[in-house]
């Protein structure tokens, strides 16, 4: 099997040009790198890209921790991600978890074993504490706010966000207000959901609070419990259009008039929610990932936040 010293030898130049040429170094004149190019093609040589990688000093390669995929959330992170991948010659390894820590743990094992240069965490099942280590051999980027400085981050400020939205809902006179989270208390997004909501509302009676919502399904479920209760929502905030189009489903199924008798915000300004005009809290989670990518690449530890939108269609 060739290697690199036969190529070096046959194209009558030194091992280190042959490593330019197949690391694609610009400073190689034209007449040595076609040399070089007709041996390796002669010969049908493949290069080792592990061994390139060590040689390199890097693989190329960002790994995105994502818990779902066919998410629309997690689905427009990954996509602006995607978007800046592909612009920077870079390939994006998917590693999902379904929220399970040990999983999650498996996957930062790449960054300490040299396959991969740097881990983007979209949302995450571990305490800071378990993945801080793993800093030591390559660069974590979060989708959420951490005030490590080992850590770079791309965020926006969720808290604030769904302070507008229930303050902007007791503005226009709504008392009875529920809303739909993914996950338990276990997630910081839930825990921010209620603190902003009892910092508008006073105490959360859990019972106008439905987690478990990821989907249309889970919203359209979640619009038979919720607007059973009595006293009925006049408001329901769900944390994606998806399961806003659910409720929004269910909630025309039993006669009830949109804005006039349920008001319905979603979030991340999905198709769906346009579609059937919903007001939407838009996190701009495609940009959010596009700097999670730069700063990857760059090895940053910055804390970048990007702002979010409230879109205010008819359904309110």
């Amino acid at each position: 099997m060739a290697n690199i010293n036969e190529i070096a030898r046959l194209a009558g130049v030194s091992v280190s040009t042959v490593s330019r040429v197949l690391n694609h170094h610009k400073y190689v004149s034209e007449e040595k790198r076609a040399a070089v190019q007709k041996i390796i093609d002669e010969m049908n040589y493949t290069p080792n890209r592990n061994a390139v990688d060590l040689i390199r000093g890097e693989t190329k390669k960002i790994g995105v921790i994502i818990p779902y995929t066919n998410n629309q959330a997690f689905d427009q992170l990954l996509h602006g991600v995607l978007n800046r991948s592909v612009e920077k010659d870079y390939a994006i390894i998917v590693l999902p978890t379904k929220y399970n820590p040990d999983k999650e743990i498996e996957h930062l094992f790449m960054l300490k074993n040299k396959l991969l240069d740097a881990i983007i965490i979209t949302s995450r099942a571990n305490p800071w504490e378990d993945i801080l280590p793993f800093t030591e051999y390559g660069s974590v980027i979060s989708c959420e706010y951490t005030g490590h400085p080992e850590i770079g981050c791309s965020y926006m400020d969720r808290y604030a966000s769904y302070l507008e939205v229930f303050q902007l809902l007791k503005d226009k006179g709504h008392r009875n207000i529920a809303f739909t989270t993914a996950r338990g208390t276990e997630s910081t997004s839930t825990r921010q959901t209620i603190a902003a909501y009892e910092n508008v509302f006073g105490k959360l009676d859990r019972a106008y609070q439905q987690s478990d919502c990821f989907r249309f399904e889970d919203g359209y479920a979640a619009g038979q419990r919720l607007l059973s209760l009595d006293p009925r929502p006049t408001a329901v905030y769900a944390n994606g259009d998806e399961v806003a189009g659910g409720i929004f489903k269910y909630a025309k199924s039993v006669g009830l008039d949109i804005p006039a008798d349920l008001v319905i915000i979603g979030q991340e300004n999905q198709p769906v929610g346009v579609g059937l005009d919903l007001s939407s809290l838009d996190h701009q989670l495609v940009k959010v990932g596009e700097q999670a990518f730069d700063l990857a690449m760059a090895k940053s530890k910055a804390k970048v936040e990007t702002p979010y939108k409230l879109i205010l269609r008819s359904s309110i």
